[in-house]
């Protein structure tokens, strides 16, 4: 037993604890100049290509990335860094991931990986239209094809296999398809399919964009599980009774049932599609998001169910902006607006991904 002082002063001795083995392993890690890190899917894992098309789905713009180098907002969809970030920092590849469209970036930015991710992205071909005109996921297949393209202009045919085979791909996609397609207001999908068709129709997207990854060459796939979405602040705004939505706030079953029951599905869909010389692994969130949701406390955080951008339950990209109140400690809250989590919940749900970032870097050794 202990009370409030005592949990906190634990967790703060667990967070420090985590960080000092963060940085010991990354001592012990110097990329080769052959691993890369490449991330597709959603705002998850986008740090800022929506900056480089027409849509309103963007985040470059003041609160986002308060928390960022020299308070810069980067197009990332919270305060700080993404679990990607944290991903390539701890395999010793560098600091952060960058938009491929970004033509700013230098060869070694590029050599080094890049995300094709899209806020608002989803394996279903009509969410990206629906969430405001953004990239979809084969079209970010395609951005990879012209990325492999140009770097072996100039570092040959050899060596970009080599580093292609070698890299490690992060997949985050599948919320969009949930949240603003089939249990959004027009319910467009929801239709014409039941959830298990729905299921089906996303399983076929997701097994094309794995197959176009492994016909590619890719070695070394992470897809990370679809979270709770019943427990976003959003969701439980717009998707519960007018109690509930406004009073009591809790989770919605229905909605993070469905995203499970999406999870089981394609954690089968990647074991199938595994070949002899490339790995395909999944990683569940889930358990880490609900761990969060159901004891913020233990984890040092104040709110769960309210965002810190504006009133907490309904600010999100264009709507979370200069002129939003922010909340005075934005590590108190897991969400930073009302769909995306904080740069301190990334940290904590990068524990989830490591051990499957420490296999693939075994398998190197």
């Amino acid at each position: 037993m202990g009370g409030p002082c005592v949990n906190f002063l634990r967790f703060v001795i667990q967070f420090q604890l985590i960080l000092l083995a963060l940085a010991q392993k990354q001592t012990l890690r110097t990329n080769s100049g052959n691993l890369a890190i490449f991330a597709f899917g959603d705002s998850f894992v986008d740090p800022g290509n929506n900056n480089y098309i027409r849509t309103i789905s963007k985040a470059n713009f003041p609160p986002y990335g308060i928390d960022f180098e020299n308070q810069i907002p980067t197009g990332r969809f919270t305060n700080g860094r993404l679990v990607t970030d944290y991903a390539a920092s701890y395999a010793g590849i560098k600091d952060y991931v960058p938009p491929y469209l970004d033509r700013n970036l230098s060869m070694e930015e590029l050599l080094t990986g890049v995300s094709f991710a899209s806020a608002g992205s989803g394996y279903d071909p009509l969410t990206p239209t629906l969430t405001g005109g953004v990239i979809s996921m084969p079209k970010q297949i395609d951005h990879f094809r012209e990325y492999k393209s140009r770097i072996e202009t100039q570092i040959g045919k050899e060596r970009t296999e080599a580093l292609i085979k070698n890299a490690v791909y992060v997949i985050s996609a599948g919320s969009n398809d949930f949240l603003f397609n089939y249990f959004w207001v027009s319910g467009i999908r929801r239709l014409s399919y039941s959830l298990p068709r729905y299921y089906h129709l996303l399983m076929q997207q997701l097994q094309h964009f794995l197959q176009d990854l492994l016909d590619l060459g890719a070695g070394n796939i992470v897809m990370m599980g679809l979270p709770p979405l019943g427990c976003f602040p959003l969701v439980i705004t717009l998707k519960s009774n007018p109690i509930n939505g406004f009073l009591e706030r809790q989770c919605v079953t229905r909605i993070s049932d469905a995203a499970q029951g999406f999870n089981q599905i394609a954690k089968q869909k990647c074991k199938e599609m595994e070949r002899v010389d490339s790995q395909i692994y999944y990683v569940s969130l889930y358990e880490s998001y609900m761990d969060i949701f159901q004891d913020p406390k233990k984890f040092g955080f104040d709110k769960a169910d309210t965002s810190c951008c504006g009133t907490g339950i309904l600010e999100v990209s264009i709507f979370c902006n200069r002129r939003s109140r922010l909340c005075p400690n934005v590590s108190d809250h897991v969400f930073f607006d009302s769909l995306h989590p904080t740069e301190r919940t990334y940290s904590l749900l990068f524990e989830a991904l490591a051990p499957t970032i420490d296999l693939i870097l075994q398998g190197k050794q």
